[in-house]
């Protein structure tokens, strides 16, 4: 995909389902005057749980004990975000598993009109009374096929 800056919000975002908006905080800078590296991890999160709620997989997890256990994660950084600005994370999933399934993440910054990340998460279900990984309840499955519209 090509990164440009004369694209909308809307187009950076329009392939994913769920959207999580928050400021820059000035706390989020570091000492090279950019957000640091670990804020973007936090956006992902709150896009990932803000995913979760739409999907009522919290709801699972409290009455099930089956939940969510992120197992890895990545980020590409492609355009430094700077107090101030705004910024809108885009959340989807790609792949899904017996167990398991990829979450796709964006980050757009409202001041330059630019992707300034794009992130990855494994995310395993785990059976939080048992111990261990458990199969994606299927209430969960049919939630995230739904959104997600094309997911097989």
């Amino acid at each position: 995909m090509r990164y440009d800056c004369g694209m909308k919000k809307a187009e950076h975002l329009a392939e994913f389902p769920v959207h999580y908006e928050c400021p820059v905080a000035w706390g989020e800078m570091d000492a090279f005057e950019h957000v640091n590296n670990v804020a973007y991890f936090r956006y992902f999160e709150s896009a990932r749980i803000a995913y979760f709620n739409r999907v009522g997989y919290l709801a699972i997890l409290e009455e099930t004990q089956v939940g969510p256990i992120l197992a890895s994660t990545s980020c590409r950084y492609r355009h430094p975000l700077a107090f101030p600005d705004r910024v809108t994370v885009g959340a989807k999933v790609s792949e899904i598993g017996a167990d398991r399934f990829t979450m796709l993440y964006r980050v757009v910054s409202e001041k330059h009109g630019v992707i300034a990340a794009d992130g990855e998460g494994l995310i395993v279900s785990y059976d939080y009374g048992k111990g261990q990984k458990a199969p994606l309840p299927e209430a969960l499955r049919a939630a995230i096929v739904e959104l997600e519209a094309d997911l097989a």
